[in-house]
């Protein structure tokens, strides 16, 4: 079997290259020069656990190519997917489609044969409608078949998301001649490995596969969001909220995933899903007031986690250095998108502060993002020099293993705000610093 990935970003290039594992030949388009060189030149251009070398392994077999030519790409094709961006659109909330509507067009008038069009990017609900809409009316003389098989990977772990997901979700249009059947049985033929596996693999309409990857994404950030609460509920009475989360997440109908206090979620999902799940909902005459407390909530608390730092910073860090370990949204990704790291580094900037900063992967990203004067250091041991402040914002696993006394004599005061909770809060104490989490005593 033969595929064609439109995009060749984070959706698109790990999709690919799991498919190419899979044992299906893969092209992946991508039209942006630098990244085109990259690939080809074997320089992954995000940072994904694992994926240079599956990337690696499959152009080496001959499965995985890569090409700035749509027309080539599809001309032996038997399914095409279009893994563009869909980011919010300004003043509304909405997912903006320019991308997705574009590359369905392209696709249309390159054809050269009846095909299979697969959305693989987050999209609202009645876009496969839509790309089935523009895919008819651009060239009626075709026969498209139109699915929806939206992602669900986790940044840091996507190439096992990929290869043993909890579930496979795929919408079929069924308003054709032979009511889907091609459709499904080619999308059953490209997940085949998975069904080997008993990998759930779920066939629904377009409207059920668009709305559940919002739905799912919108619930998991109000998991996050509620116990964010429960964590500054804790700090008022008392109680630990690391002993709540595990007996919350013992109880099967909660689980125990994504229930870690924080300063507040990002990332390239959650942030966006849940304002354009908002925005789909407020169209259909249904508010989803769940999820617009949810949005408004987690943008809040990135601020009052700024205003926490100055607090126990004394109350004023102007002209105090202030050391923040992590940039990231989380660990093992140099996604910089919607990451906490960027209005509260922000607010201690207009405050005043000094700022050195530490990410293992992420300050390339960073750089364009936060104010100039940010100093950037080699290591978290650098940017804690002669801090009077430091502040864990990821939690990086090499951030855990740093030696609490050799920390203490590097840094000038001994203020540590642990917004991860990545240390106890005992040898912390014990070794001299004054140090605050999130929702422990």
């Amino acid at each position: 079997m033969r595929i064609a990935m439109i995009g060749g970003g984070y959706v698109g290039l790990v999709s690919g290259a799991c498919f190419a594992e899979f044992g299906t030949d893969v092209t992946i388009v991508e039209r942006d020069e630098s990244k085109l060189s990259a690939l080809r030149d074997g320089r992954i251009p995000i940072f994904e656990p694992g994926l240079d070398a599956i990337v690696a392994s499959n152009v080496q077999a001959g499965r995985l190519t890569f090409t700035h030519d749509l027309t080539n790409a599809i001309t032996d094709a038997d399914a095409v997917f279009i893994a563009v961006g869909t980011p919010t659109r300004r003043g509304d909330g909405h997912a903006d489609l320019t991308y997705v509507y574009a590359a369905t067009r392209e696709i249309a008038l390159a054809a050269q044969k009846d095909l299979l069009v697969v959305t693989k990017s987050t999209v609202p609900v009645g876009t496969g409608r839509e790309v089935a809409n523009i895919l008819k009316e651009t060239r009626p003389d075709l026969s498209f078949d139109v699915a929806s098989n939206p992602e669900f990977l986790r940044e840091g772990n996507a190439i096992g998301d990929f290869m043993r997901p909890d579930r496979v979700i795929i919408g079929i249009n069924s308003d054709t001649q032979d009511n889907g059947a091609r459709a499904k049985e080619l999308m059953g033929r490209l997940y085949q490995p998975l069904s080997l596996i008993e990998a759930p693999i779920v066939f629904t309409d377009l409207e059920t596969a668009e709305l559940t990857k919002y739905a799912a994404n919108a619930f998991l950030a109000m998991k996050v969001t509620f116990i964010n609460e429960m964590s500054d509920l804790c700090e008022k009475v008392g109680a630990n909220i690391h002993d709540v989360a595990r007996g919350m997440g013992l109880d099967q109908r909660i689980g125990k995933r994504f229930l870690n206090p924080g300063p507040g979620y990002g990332g390239s999902c959650f942030p966006k899903d849940t304002r354009a799940l908002s925005a789909i909902a407020q169209d259909a005459a249904v508010p989803a007031r769940l999820v617009d407390t949810t949005v408004l909530i987690n943008e809040q608390r990135k601020h009052d986690m700024a205003e926490r730092i100055i607090a126990r910073s004394g109350g004023d860090v102007h002209g105090k250095t202030i050391a923040v370990l992590g940039l990231t949204f989380k660990p093992d990704t140099d996604d910089m998108r919607e990451a906490a790291s960027l209005p509260i580094i922000q607010t201690l900037h207009e405050q005043g502060a000094i700022l050195r900063v530490f990410d293992p992967e992420g300050m390339e990203a960073a750089r364009p993002l936060l104010p100039q004067n940010v100093i950037y250091c080699s290591d978290a041991l650098d940017a804690a020099q002669d801090a009077d402040t430091l502040v864990v914002l990821t939690e990086w696993n090499m951030f855990r293993a740093l030696d609490p006394e050799r920390l203490k004599h590097t840094m000038r005061g001994d203020v540590v705000v642990d917004l991860r909770n990545i240390w106890d809060p005992r040898i912390m104490r014990g070794s001299g610093f004054n140090y605050s989490s999130v929702g422990r005593p």
